[in-house]
């Protein structure tokens, strides 16, 4: 009995140690760079382009319209901040913040260097780690030149007051979310010479292989990468993300470039007639109005990418049909 209890007390003594050091532990982080970036017009263009299309920090960061295919944007509420939806089963309360200029609610008293730390390193202002949803893994890969461009265009937007409460996690997720910001260093202009290298680079921060990739407990299920049916949930909607791997059964495989392209710039029309009411079958968390305004040669560069990626098996419903609530 006495050798279970020190087995017992060492154990208990073990976890203590273990949560007292995920308590305390600080996230992985350099100081911010002092840069202050200049807004030039083509990089107020290029950030937009961002902010807007490739990158969609609306997804998360504007209040948008649900009722609506493709949820556009909320007039004058680009970057106000939101609170995730809880039908989306996260580890809390998820609430990505006001990026506008605004002093008191946004970002108006962050320096640049503290915006671009946030964007690539997952690093508030008080050197709190970010809750991943925030891409910052996929960002870490942006290169300088992008997001300088990406914070000017912040910068540019209207200020808009709008307290948003604060991400509130879970134990331990919030202990262990600690462990994923890292330093991103210098990161150089990608080759546009080199397609498929680029095309990485677009498909890398577009985050695609974040939304269609399966994950469990949080974690992507990387042997099914880019193989789609991840689920997700607003409000009665649910959708399941498309396979886009080259499988050619379940996937993209027979698809060539001008069917990958004419599959985004199809809903340009939305910009001008405006979207159409939401429903089950055509539900989506993809901006497909804002999508369509993708480069066409980045499109065509993304597909290349695509193209090399290991064709997987996955048969996916996009759009199952919803239970019967009675």
């Amino acid at each position: 009995m006495k050798l279970i209890g020190k087995i017992l007390l060492g154990l208990l003594l073990t976890a203590g140690a273990v949560l007292g050091y995920l308590s305390f532990r600080k996230p992985d982080s350099v100081a911010p760079s002092t840069v202050k970036v200049e807004a030039t017009p083509e990089r107020l263009k290029r950030g937009e382009y961002l902010f807007t299309t490739l990158s969609d920090c609306d997804g998360c960061h504007s209040e948008r319209d649900w009722s609506k295919f493709g949820a556009p944007v909320l007039a004058g509420r680009r970057g106000v901040g939101t609170v995730m939806p809880p039908e989306l089963g996260l580890p809390g309360r998820v609430a990505p913040s006001n990026i506008t200029p605004d002093v008191e609610t946004g970002l108006g008293s962050w320096t640049d260097g503290e915006k671009i730390r946030a964007i690539r390193e997952g690093v508030s202002k008080d050197g709190r780690a970010l809750f991943p949803m925030m891409p910052y893994t996929y960002y870490r890969s942006m290169s300088d030149e992008d997001v300088y461009s990406l914070v000017a265009y912040m910068n540019s937007l209207p200020p808009v007051r709008n307290a948003v409460p604060r991400t509130d996690l879970d134990f331990p997720v919030g202990l262990m979310i600690k462990g994923v910001p890292k330093p991103s260093g210098a990161v150089a202009q990608p080759d546009r010479g080199d397609k498929l290298k680029y095309g990485e680079y677009l498909t890398s921060i577009g985050v695609c292989g974040e939304c269609h990739t399966q994950a469990e407990r949080g974690e992507l299920k990387m042997d099914k990468a880019f193989a789609g049916g991840r689920e997700f949930q607003i409000g009665r909607f649910i959708v399941h993300s498309a396979n886009i791997t080259p499988d050619e059964t379940t996937g993209v495989g027979t698809w060539d470039e001008q069917r990958f392209v004419k599959r985004f710039k199809d809903y340009g029309n939305f910009n001008l007639n405006g979207s159409p009411t939401a429903n089950q079958s055509n539900f989506t968390l993809m901006s497909w109005p804002a999508m369509s305004q993708l480069d066409e040669d980045d499109l065509k560069t993304i597909y290349a990418y695509l193209r090399t990626l290991k064709p997987i098996h996955n048969p996916v419903d996009s759009h199952p049909a919803q239970p019967n609530p009675n």
